[in-house]
C-alpha cells in the first residue's frame, strides 16, 4: 500500500494583504499529481486543511476544488484520510462529517474495514482499516485530530481546569488515553501494519523560527517516545518545518506552501511511504513541492536602493515581500518611493516606513528659509505624508477641504 503524507494546507489563508488561495490551490494540485504519478493508494492529510480566516463561500469553493482535483484519484479507487487540526473550524468540519455520514451512514465506524474511493474526515479520534488493493492485506489507521476539549474530553470534564497549563495536562492525558483505547479495540491487531496520523506537537520537534500562530505557552506537547515502536509510520501535522522526530518514520511532512517569513528557507514537500503485509517496506521518501519565494527587503537610501532593486529583482512579480523602508523628509518623496516599490514587488504583503530625521529643523530652515516655508506648506506636506496610503481620489478630496478651510482663515 503506497501512502502519501501531507499536512497543513491552510486553504483560504491570507498573508497580510495577500490572499493565498491561488498559491495553495496550486500546491494541492501538485499533491494530486503526485498521487497519480506515484500510484498512491491512500492520501493522508494530517490536519489544518482549512484556514480559520476562510469565509463560508471560500470553504464552499475549496470543497468544489477538491472534488475537481481529486476526482480521478477517488474514482480510480484511491482513498483520502484526513483529520482536523487546531486551525480547522470545528463547527464547519463537524457539519461536513455529519453530511458525509448521512450520505453513507454505515461507513467509517470504529474498527471498520472501510471501502476505498472516498474521503474520510476525522473530527474525533477514529480507528479504521483499509484493504490493500493489490495483495488484500489490511492496514490499520489511527486518526488523531488536534486535542481540544470538545474533541477529547467528555461531559463536564471539558470545563474543569483552573489554568491553561492545567487544561494542557488534561488534554495530554486524554490524548494518550484515546490512542490506547484505539490500540485496545477488539479489531486492532498489534502485529498487523499500522499507521498513526496526528496533528500534534511532539517533544523534541523543531518548531523553527516561524511559529505560524502556535502559542508555545498554550500548545499541547505530547511525549511520543513509544510511537516509533507502536506504528510502522507516523504521519504528523501542526509543525510546518519538515523533519523526523526520534526515527525516520516518525515525520512531519511540513506545510505545502511557505506560510510566513519564518518559513522562507524551508524546502516544502510530501512524504511517500510503502506499507507491506509485514510493515514498512523501506524508509520514507520526501518528494519536493515548489513554493512561493518569501523574503524581507530593507530600503535605507531610496535614491540608491530603488535602481539596484530593479536590477536585482527583475522577476519578483509573484514573490511575497515584507518591505521595511527608511526615508528622509525633504529629500525623498515617500509616495513615489512606495509606488515604485509596488511596481517592483506587486505582491508585498506588509510594509513599514519611518522617517530618518536626518534633516533637522535647523537644516530645513537654512535650506528653505522661514519666509519660504509657511503654515500652508507645512500643513500640505504633513497631510501628504499622513494620507499616503489613501486612495488618490480620497486624498485629493481631503486636501481640497483643507485648502478651503485655510482660505477661510485667510493668509
Amino acid at each position: 500500500m503506497r501512502i502519501l503524507h501531507t499536512a497543513d494546507w491552510h486553504l483560504g489563508d491570507r498573508l497580510g494583504r495577500i490572499d493565498r488561495t491561488e498559491d495553495l490551490r496550486r500546491a494541492v494540485e501538485r499533491v494530486a499529481t503526485y498521487c497519480k504519478d506515484q500510484a498512491v493508494d491512500v492520501l493522508v492529510v494530517a490536519g489544518d486543511l482549512f484556514s480559520e480566516l476562510s469565509r463560508p463561500d471560500g470553504l464552499r469553493d475549496t470543497i468544489r476544488h477538491w472534488r475537481e482535483v481529486f476526482h480521478d484519484f477517488l474514482t480510480g479507487g484511491g482513498t483520502i484520510l484526513a483529520l482536523t487540526g487546531n486551525h480547522d473550524n470545528e463547527n464547519f468540519c463537524q457539519t461536513l462529517v455529519s453530511a458525509m455520514t448521512l450520505a453513507s451512514p454505515t461507513v467509517g465506524q470504529a474498527g471498520d474495514v472501510v471501502p476505498p474511493g472516498r474521503l474520510y474526515l476525522a473530527t474525533q479520534p477514529l480507528f479504521v482499516r483499509l484493504e490493500d488493493r493489490q495483495q488484500g492485506f489490511l492496514v490499520q489507521f489511527a486518526l488523531m485530530p488536534y486535542p481540544t476539549p470538545h474533541r477529547f474530553l467528555r461531559g463536564d470534564s471539558r470545563f474543569k481546569y483552573a489554568s491553561p497549563e492545567e487544561k494542557n495536562r488534561v488534554l495530554v492525558k486524554a490524548w494518550a488515553e484515546e490512542l490506547q483505547a484505539i490500540r485496545r479495540h477488539p479489531q486492532y491487531d498489534p502485529k498487523a501494519p499500522a499507521v498513526l496520523a496526528a496533528h500534534i506537537q511532539l517533544q523534541g520537534s523543531n518548531v523553527g523560527p516561524g511559529l505560524f500562530r502556535i502559542s508555545p505557552e498554550e500548545d499541547v506537547v505530547i511525549d511520543g517516545t513509544e510511537l516509533a515502536e507502536q506504528f510502522d509510520y507516523v504521519a504528523l501535522g501542526h509543525i510546518h518545518k519538515p523533519q523526523w522526530v526520534g526515527a525516520p518514520h516518525v515525520r512531519y511532512s511540513g506545510s505545502i506552501e511557505k506560510m510566513d517569513l519564518g518559513e522562507q528557507n524551508d524546502q516544502k514537500g510530501v512524504v511517500l511511504v510503502e506499507i507491506g503485509p509485514e510493515g514498512r517496506n523501506e524508509e520514507p521518501e520526501v518528494l519536493p513541492l515548489p513554493s512561493s519565494a518569501i523574503y524581507e527587503v530593507v530600503v535605507l537610501e531610496p535614491r540608491e536602493d530603488l535602481p539596484r532593486l530593479r536590477r536585482e529583482y527583475p522577476q519578483a512579480q509573484n514573490d511575497l515581500v515584507n518591505l521595511q523602508i527608511r526615508y528622509t523628509a525633504g529629500k525623498d518623496h515617500l509616495e513615489e518611493v512606495l509606488r515604485e516599490l509596488e511596481e517592483i514587488f506587486p505582491r508585498w504583503y506588509a510594509r513599514d516606513w519611518k522617517e530618518t530625521g536626518a534633516l533637522t529643523a535647523g537644516s530645513l530652515a537654512s535650506e528653505a528659509g522661514p519666509a519660504n516655508r509657511g503654515f500652508r506648506e507645512t500643513v500640505r506636506d504633513y497631510l501628504q505624508q499622513e494620507l499616503v496610503q489613501h486612495e488618490p481620489a480620497e486624498r485629493e478630496a481631503i486636501l481640497q477641504i483643507v485648502e478651503e478651510l485655510m482660505d477661510e482663515e485667510g493668509p
